[in-house]
């Protein structure tokens, strides 16, 4: 909304000094790029090393002996079965089977959940978890919230070498979607989580507040290492077939249709105990009649809401998300057509200017990711 000042990010002052180009992004003000082109800037993030200021994220800790129970009452994934200090991808959902925000939890050693979700369901979430603590406390569990004033950074891909000289610990222990609580670079109370957002090996870093700009500026001393925006950060996503929250998925949107049942944990599609669930459990046997997918075009770039055409030019999907792909040098999209042109391969149409472009779905990620499993 027009006179809204927007948020800025302990960053804020490191970004306009590094010629960050700073755009509205959920209610913050966010560099989009810095001196170095998109593309440039999406090739360096994939070939060595880049930086990017993810603390407009909400981080919450969840305590008490009824944690597990407490959050699995408002996700659709496995928690319990989580080992000490590792995380999953996971989504709330409502009681309509839509999904309210996409989230990662993470199981530690340290008595408490780690939860990380959307800057632009910050409000929506945390007030959704408020309300749910709210009726857990009356039914006499045992479970407390403390939303972080902790900060957030990604850092990828050849980072293991780059933070490896900051931290004591060997990193080759430290596998994709696990956590571990470290000082980084002398700075204390940091926690490292091999994860991200490119498709590459990366972490993301949780670091006091006032220490954020100081630990970037470490990690910028490495020629390794450059700043990178929400134009490379959206693109390398894509490429990587993960989905933005607001564009690709949404509270229409159920995990089935969005082609994420794999978040949904065995136990609990046989309890049908998380919202929605007596909408979304038959919908993975019964089907739905739209699928999300992944498409490949060439000629002028597919954006988000290009109507997607079958062969004989009749409407079948919409694009949610499309970029020109650097790594490609073809067009990648995502979009949700019709359950029977969900198929790998299946030839369509997509509509850019009035035109009609050849398109076929394609596997995602488009390009292959490189998480760290172990050695």
């Amino acid at each position: 909304p027009v006179g809204v000042a927007l948020k800025k990010t302990p960053l804020y002052e490191f970004h306009r000094a590094q010629g960050g180009k700073m755009v509205e992004f959920a209610g913050w003000s966010m560099p989009v790029q810095y001196k170095d082109s998109h593309i440039n800037s999406h090739m360096h993030t994939r070939q060595h090393c880049s930086i990017f200021d993810v603390s407009h994220m909400l981080q919450t800790k969840v305590y008490g002996r009824d944690r597990v129970k407490f959050i699995e009452s408002l996700i659709v994934g496995d928690i319990a079965e989580l080992k000490d200090n590792q995380g999953t991808l996971s989504l709330f959902t409502n009681t309509k089977g839509g999904i309210m925000d996409d989230l990662i939890v993470t199981k530690t050693d340290q008595g408490y959940l780690y939860v990380v979700s959307n800057a632009g369901c910050a409000d929506k979430d945390s007030a959704h978890m408020q309300a749910r603590l709210q009726e857990f406390k009356a039914a006499g569990h045992d479970v407390d919230l403390e939303f972080m004033d902790e900060k957030y950074i990604g850092v990828c891909p050849s980072m293991a070498q780059v933070l490896q000289k900051g931290v004591g610990d060997d990193l080759r222990k430290l596998t994709f979607m696990t956590s571990v609580l470290t000082p980084v670079f002398g700075i204390q109370g940091c926690r490292v989580t091999r994860c991200g957002y490119t498709g590459e090996d990366g972490v993301e870093i949780s670091v006091p507040s006032g220490d954020i700009v100081s630990l970037t500026e470490k990690l910028l001393a490495d020629s390794e290492v450059k700043l990178a925006g929400l134009g490379a950060r959206d693109s390398l996503r894509l490429e990587a077939g993960l989905c933005l929250y607001g564009n690709d998925i949404d509270e229409t949107t159920t995990p089935v249709e969005a082609s994420l049942v794999w978040t949904i944990g065995k136990r609990r599609r046989q309890a049908r105990d998380f919202p929605g669930a007596d909408i979304i459990v038959p919908q993975i046997k019964a089907k739905t009649q739209r699928k999300r997918v992944g498409l490949i075009s060439t000629g002028p770039p597919v954006r988000q809401h290009t109507p997607i055409l079958s062969s004989d030019g009749r409407v079948i999907g919409e694009v949610t998300s499309g970029c020109p792909s650097p790594c490609l040098k073809q067009n990648v999209a995502m979009g949700y057509v019709e359950a029977a042109f969900s198929k790998v391969g299946t030839s369509m149409q997509v509509e850019v200017r009035k035109k009609e472009v050849p398109a076929v779905v394609s596997k995602m990620p488009f390009v292959p990711t490189k998480y760290y499993m172990g050695q």
